[in-house]
């Protein structure tokens, strides 16, 4: 089995911003595996937040070597980006070379179109209230938060899109004492739920304090291995590839979860339609889906995932799966 893995850049529509950082791109990496004749391809995106870096991330791809499995690649690789893209990619091999769909070889139904969050980019009030109002006929939006001035920016994005569901996105920046003032308000505001509002590690006092406000894991949960330390703290997961080291886990993290009562995010880093395509068959009945990456994006990958009314679309063969 041959290994290979790309640097891969795409323009982004407008800057992105968030508490951490802008962006004007998203820079990715492709691992594809090759065997037999046939080729599976697999995308991830390397996160500074958790030490990862295009570099590193590189060279633990190019470091496999031999016939790989889906089930040995566990010893090989920890939770992460490069897991991710090369389990990603063993499983769109798989498919091709028996002629079937993913989620036929993983004894799952077929997938429809869900239901996708669009994230506003943080920025002044006057300017995410404009967002807010281009992009009002959206069903979901999602505002990414996590600085002293928050509230501003969520009543001028309720202003903007009166009839909107909204989750926000705090990124670790709150206190508990912050979530407690601003939960009352932000359900005024018919805000549905906040990501990781405290930074993972320093998230004990959830479970001491009322959480009127839904509350949903990001940072602190990675793979099923995390679940244990989220009792009493989080109502909701959020699942993405990049952080369970790929589809495997991240559907085995999906059935964890819901037997743990937790309810299902499934989210994304910003990368291409490639990245999320193995994400879609994990959204399949999830709560709240957030794969709006490609909708980001100035380009994408040929045959691109389809967008529409009814959400994101499964993909095509021709692009994953």
């Amino acid at each position: 089995m041959q290994i290979d893995v790309t640097r891969d850049i795409f323009r982004l529509a407008q800057v992105f911003t968030i508490s951490r950082g802008s962006r004007t791109e998203a820079k990715v990496l492709t691992a594809r595996v090759t065997s037999d004749g046939v080729t599976g391809r697999g995308e991830c995106v390397p996160y500074a937040r958790y030490g990862e870096t295009l570099e590193s991330v590189e060279a633990e791809i190019a470091g496999l070597s031999g016939d790989l499995t889906r089930e040995g690649l566990r010893d090989l690789l920890p939770p992460g980006a490069a897991r991710n893209a090369v389990d990603c990619a063993l499983w769109d091999w798989e498919a091709k070379r028996a002629g079937r769909r993913v989620w036929e070889l993983a004894g799952l139904p077929a997938p429809g179109p869900m239901i996708t969050a669009y994230t506003l980019s943080l920025d002044t009030p006057d300017a995410m209230r404009a967002q807010a109002a281009k992009n009002a006929h959206r069903p979901l939006l999602k505002i990414k938060l996590g600085t002293p001035d928050d509230m501003p920016r969520v009543e001028a994005v309720r202003a903007g899109a009166p009839g909107a569901t909204i989750i926000v996105d705090a990124n670790e920046g709150w206190s508990a004492e912050v979530y407690s003032d601003l939960a009352p308000h932000l359900v005024r505001l018919g805000v549905a739920m906040v990501e990781q509002p405290m930074p993972a590690g320093q998230d004990g006092m959830l479970a001491e304090i009322a959480r009127p406000l839904p509350v949903c894991a990001d940072e602190s949960c990675h793979d099923r291995a995390s679940l244990t330390d989220l009792r009493g703290k989080y109502d909701m997961v959020n699942i993405k590839l990049d952080k369970t080291g790929g589809l495997t886990e991240a559907l085995a993290l999906r059935d964890a979860a819901r037997a743990e009562g937790y309810k299902v995010m499934v989210g994304c880093m910003v990368g291409s339609s490639l990245a999320m395509a193995p994400a879609v068959l994990v959204a399949q009945g999830a709560e709240v889906v957030d794969l709006d990456g490609p909708l980001l994006l100035a380009e994408d990958r040929d045959r691109p995932l389809h967008y529409d009314a009814a959400g994101v679309h499964p993909p095509e063969a021709g692009l994953w799966g």
